[in-house]
């Protein structure tokens, strides 16, 4: 690669950027601290924030827009701005993307499919998705990585851990140690493609007698850690059926529905990334059918101990049984509780768990827009431990409430009216730890991923 190549010049311009972003958002930071912004009158600063992350345009998006699903963890101005942010790294030019290839198939690469797209279908924060086709005719989806993903993503995280530093000596009454730890552990795993690969296979394991939810093929001769190539699934995007007549959107519903929480009962695992582009809609002539589920790089993986803790706290919360939900909050990890903390984490199991409690056919928020999903429950729950707190919020507690919010959007995007309750009984029907663990290894084993902590 010649220093000329624009190709070359566009990737190593990157610790440029970095340099420049990281003046940028120290800046903002020093502002942030210097009026205590982390508490009120943000939205200049927030906007301030925001702009100084869109200028990298790299990984550094994925971590942004996390953080803003997680309600609370930043002020509702800061989340609003970063929410607007776009995963949109500069797709890779043929000449390029040709030179990835080589790199990770070999000289020969292209005879190994009949075809192969050199301008990508879709270009996101750490690769892009070329559409191929094998050859022996099948469609395909190759994922291709950016070239030093690894070093962005390093420098991301650093970042990051300088804007929970800040956090935690402005905002006192949450230690965000955990969640960072979980965070750089998830954004990680996603630069291997391997593991992801192992994902998709067990997902489509886990799901494979569940008609209403499709998992792509996976084709490990044509995969690497940095190159995943899965089957072409067809379908059309979830908001698209937004207008749709109700039976159609909650038939999309419950398959969303079954996606997330079959696997979590059965495997205990959870697809960690609730945005829309993760999901396409697929048809059986004229009808929708179901959905297609379509990226493995974030998926969170429990001990079978976590997935008690969620059935005994929704019990305990269901029969009145404060013993049951105390012991859930502490299979979970949270520690120190006191009956002022018991009595805050209830408000918003009480919130999450609500759609689930009621047996009756509801939609899961009445009057609330997507974006708004949790949060006055989390101001509520905010400001109570600004008071009775601090606390400590558990790793693994992070991506299970990110993705059941993100999960409730999704449903308050179509509008479903569904007894979310009989769903979720008929998930847990029967539930034992020790069943779960079996079905938990033997899965885990089959695909080569390992057994969780």
């Amino acid at each position: 690669m010649s220093e000329t190549d624009p190709e070359a010049n566009r990737f190593s311009a990157r610790a440029g950027r970095y340099a420049r972003v990281g003046a940028n958002v120290g800046g903002v930071a020093a502002r942030m601290a210097g009026a205590r912004l982390f508490g009120r009158e943000g939205t200049t600063n927030a906007a301030a924030l925001a702009q100084a992350l869109g200028g990298l345009k790299g990984p550094i998006m994925k971590v942004a827009q996390l953080l803003a699903t997680v309600p609370d963890l930043l002020p509702p101005e800061y989340a609003a701005e970063l929410q607007k942010l776009q995963a949109d790294a500069p797709p890779m030019g043929a000449a390029f993307v040709k030179r990835r290839m080589m790199a990770e198939l070999g000289a020969d690469w292209q005879s190994r499919f009949e075809s192969f797209d050199l301008k990508p279908a879709a270009a996101a924060s750490l690769g892009q998705v070329h559409r191929a086709v094998s050859r022996e005719g099948e469609a395909l989806a190759c994922k291709l990585q950016y070239p030093d993903m690894q070093s962005a993503v390093e420098a991301d995280l650093k970042q990051l851990e300088v804007a929970f530093a800040l956090h935690r000596r402005m905002s006192s009454w949450l230690d965000t140690r955990e969640i960072a730890k979980e965070i750089g552990a998830r954004v990680r795993e996603e630069l291997d493609y391997t593991r992801e690969a192992r994902h998709a296979a067990l997902y489509g394991d886990v799901l494979r007698d569940v008609e209403a939810v499709r998992v792509p093929a996976v084709h490990t001769d044509l995969s690497t850690r940095r190159l995943l190539t899965l089957g072409w699934l067809e379908g059309e995007r979830i908001l698209g059926f937004a207008d749709s007549p109700v039976e159609i959107r909650n038939r999309i519903a419950q398959a969303m529905f079954k996606a997330w929480w079959h696997p979590f009962g059965r495997a205990a695992v959870i697809h960690g990334d609730p945005h829309l582009g993760n999901y396409t809609v697929f048809t059986e002539g004229a009808e929708p059918g179901g959905i297609n589920l379509l990226d493995y790089g974030c998926i969170r993986i429990f001990h079978p101990r976590f997935v008690g803790g969620v059935v005994d706290l929704y019990r305990g919360l269901l029969e009145g049984d404060e013993a049951r939900t105390v012991h859930a909050y502490e299979v979970w990890g949270f520690r120190d509780l006191n009956r002022d903390l018991i009595d805050i984490l209830n408000v918003w199991a009480r919130f999450i768990y609500g759609p689930l409690l009621e047996d009756r056919v509801r939609t899961v928020a009445d009057g609330v827009k997507p974006g708004d999903y949790g949060r006055r429950q989390a101001f509520e729950v905010h400001q109570a431990l600004k008071e009775k707190g601090p606390v400590t919020v558990p790793q693994e507690f992070v991506f299970m409430d990110r993705a059941a919010v993100g999960l409730g959007a999704v449903f308050l995007h179509l509008r479903s009216e569904l007894n979310y309750h009989r769903l979720f009984e008929a998930e847990i029907e029967r539930f034992s730890l020790d069943d779960l663990a079996t079905r938990q290894s033997a899965a885990l084993a089959a695909v080569g991923l390992p057994q969780p902590a």
